[in-house]
């Protein structure tokens, strides 16, 4: 009998309830791409629904170290509620790339110290930490570019991100695409140092989807924009 927990459950209840959406074979697909939980990702979002915004209830199922525990606690969490110090350890404690990425995404980018942690974590020994502020940066470049160095951007990519670690690598050709698609002034060079470094220029991609190696990526989203 599946467990129906609501608003003011606690964290006992709410564990019981991620056991018992706990799959094998998605614990399996999720193991290749480095996650640690066996929940699937829709029935996470309707559990989330059901449980409410619940601070607290985020902070203790946070503090259990269990993946889909954390994902959900990202989901049901204020992201304006948590402070600096506190969102800087979270994401030291984040070592699965799904709870690392909601975290960013969901949580860090809502709240008001992220421009702080951005330039903190940019520039960060751990690659992985360092990754969360290059991932802050493209959604700077995207959405608010003001006040950005992008030359000096492009001058970091173009020294450090052949040699990066994976997770940063990936967050640094992620900025260097979306620079060269966000701005015209700066996309020859983009495109230039994208087809110099090579980075995952043959990175396997699925029909139909657009490939990350930077100037493949920058060509086809440039193209899909409305021409003035």
């Amino acid at each position: 009998m599946a467990h129906s927990v609501v608003t003011g459950a606690t964290v006992a209840e709410v564990m019981a309830e991620l056991a018992e959406l706990e799959d094998p074979r998605i614990r399996e697909v999720n193991a290749k791409h480095g996650d640690d939980h066996g929940v699937n990702l829709s029935k996470l979002r309707a559990l989330a629904k059901r449980l409410k915004t619940q601070q607290e209830l985020a902070r203790g199922l946070w503090e259990t170290d269990d993946t889909a525990a954390r994902l959900l606690a990202i989901l049901i969490c204020r992201p304006k509620a948590f402070e600096r110090d506190e969102l800087d350890t979270m994401l030291r404690r984040a070592r699965t790339p799904k709870v690392h990425d909601w975290l960013v995404n969901y949580v860090v980018k809502k709240n008001p110290n992220c421009e702080e942690l951005r330039l903190a974590w940019s520039a960060d020994p751990d690659p992985v930490v360092a990754s969360a502020g290059w991932a802050l940066t493209t959604e700077r470049v995207a959405r608010q570019p003001e006040g950005l160095d992008l030359p000096g951007l492009l001058d970091v990519i173009e020294a450090e991100m052949k040699d990066a670690p994976d997770r940063l690598q990936w967050a640094m050709n992620h900025c260097l695409a979306q620079i060269g698609i966000e701005h015209a002034e700066h996309r020859a060079r983009a495109i230039d140092i994208g087809e110099r470094l090579e980075v995952l220029k043959d990175y396997p991609t699925p029909p139909n989807c657009t490939s990350p190696f930077a100037p493949m990526w920058i060509s086809e989203m440039v193209g899909r924009q409305p021409h003035v």
